[in-house]
């Protein structure tokens, strides 16, 4: 949580990585990229491989990628996200139609994003979040996540997305 590794977990990666086990390290967390998540897991002692690091945000890019090549997206999240997407080649736009709409967590939400994604849903771009949780625990408490951003656009739309990130089976697919 935030700085503190839980008791026991770098024997236990460290036991598992000595057994010939594959490790994983997967985030819901879609605020920031892979490499910070390296480099954050690196100093808490872990040494994680770039293979061994996924987000729920890499997992929603690379569906986009495979399923819906080409189509233009209008994404709901943070700065990190957006290089993400677009290092891959995801055609991201800000004005214009989309013909789909990524929710995500966004600590640049603005209502005038919340309205457009409506708008393009409510004329028929597909609705894709990359992960459903409601708050994020930091080191000061709880904040509004995702599944919430999504929440408040789905009680709007009357459409629910199509989600990504643990526990969907669309991140094991």
């Amino acid at each position: 949580l935030g700085g503190h590794v839980f008791p026991d977990s770098l024997k236990t990666v460290r036991q598992l990585r000595q057994r010939g086990k594959k490790v994983l390290f997967f985030t819901n967390n879609a605020s920031r990229c892979r490499d910070a998540y390296i480099e954050k897991l690196s100093a808490l002692g872990f040494g994680p491989s770039p293979d061994e690091v996924l987000t729920a945000g890499n997992v929603t890019e690379a569906f986009l990628r495979r399923h819906r090549p080409g189509r233009r997206v209008y994404l709901l999240g943070t700065d990190e996200l957006r290089g993400e997407f677009a290092g891959a080649g995801i055609a991201l736009c800000d004005t214009g139609p989309a013909d789909i709409v990524v929710s995500s967590f966004d600590t640049g939400l603005t209502y005038e994003k919340v309205l457009r994604a409506c708008r393009l849903i409510a004329d028929g771009a597909e609705y894709l979040c990359t992960h459903p949780d409601l708050n994020c625990p930091t080191d000061e408490g709880i904040m509004p996540d995702s599944g919430a951003i999504s929440a408040m656009i789905t009680a709007s739309t009357g459409v629910r997305p199509r989600v990504f990130g643990k526990p969907s089976a669309s991140t094991v697919d």
